[in-house]
């Protein structure tokens, strides 16, 4: 080895340090094969264009998923993206999402039971095939969930029109009644008013088929449909609507009083679900945006 001049036990080491990576640069061209001079010039190239635009989409990317808190997967982005001008394949999209370490937020929800049974009273399922309306004020589904507040229950009663999956009325209540249910319907039809044939379709709860409620609908000359008993299927885009809620903005957050829940979810429901979340069933457009076009 050269004799090397330098100052100090300081320098030697910085010496040593240089050689030691030297050596193992040299032993690492020499295992795969490739010339010394060929790496250094790959080192000290500058990057391709599609390569500083990458970059730039991963910044667009996670600016999507931060605005959306998460919520949103790489084929929502992807559609996000398309719908800013974008002109960019969904393979890229997903390539550059999971080179970010993203993961939407999906919880496992599980559903619980206030311990009553169906109420299994005669009712016909009007839309046994399932069928999505044409317009909007055709179908409206309704359903009620559960939440927690300091470890008690609260219910959300929710009614969404089946056409634009637009959420048009909701009510959180300690109780599960007739009561809140009647209050819930009559919001949505003073906020929709509705013309000619409706259908309400709802599961087979005592809320929904009580005298309270039944009074509001035949009055409005609206049809009820009814699940069959056993299949929550029949009600499917009510039970999606409370899975992606609760996986989004529900699970993972302590609720220490009534009013910090009924705030949470009227900014989701209001401000994110309806106006700005995209929607795989309707083209990826936000329910309000859905509604908007076809006007």
């Amino acid at each position: 080895m050269a004799t090397v001049s330098c100052r100090g036990t300081s320098g030697r080491y910085r010496f040593i340090e240089k050689l030691r990576a030297e050596i193992k640069v040299v032993t690492l061209l020499k295992f795969f094969g490739v010339s010394k001079s060929g790496y250094y010039d790959w080192r000290e190239r500058q990057p391709s264009a599609r390569a500083i635009e990458d970059v730039e989409l991963k910044k667009k990317i996670q600016q999507i998923f931060n605005e959306n808190k998460g919520r949103y997967g790489s084929p929502r982005i992807f559609k996000a993206l398309r719908k800013q001008g974008y002109c960019i394949s969904k393979r890229r999209v997903e390539r550059l999402y999971k080179s970010l370490n993203l993961v939407a937020r999906v919880v496992k929800v599980t559903y619980s039971s206030a311990g009553t049974k169906r109420f299994l009273a005669s009712g016909e399922n009007l839309r046994p095939e399932g069928d999505v309306p044409k317009e909007k004020n055709q179908v409206w589904v309704a359903d009620v969930t559960y939440l927690k507040v300091k470890g008690a229950w609260r219910y959300l009663s929710v009614i969404m029109d089946l056409y634009s999956r637009r959420i048009i009325s909701w009510s959180l209540d300690k109780s599960r009644t007739a009561e809140v249910t009647k209050r819930t319907l009559r919001n949505a039809i003073k906020k929709r008013k509705p013309q000619g044939q409706l259908m309400l379709h709802t599961d087979r709860g005592v809320e929904y088929r009580g005298n309270l409620c039944q009074r509001v609908l035949k009055r409005r000359g609206i049809a009820h449909s009814l699940s069959r008993a056993g299949k929550c299927t029949d009600n499917a885009h009510m039970e999606s609507f409370f899975h992606s809620m609760k996986a989004e903005v529900i699970r993972g957050n302590v609720f220490k009083t009534d009013e910090q829940l009924r705030t949470t979810l009227g900014s989701y429901i209001n401000k994110y679900y309806n106006a700005v979340r995209l929607h795989s069933g309707i083209n990826y457009c936000s329910p309000m945006e859905y509604e908007a076009i076809a006007a």
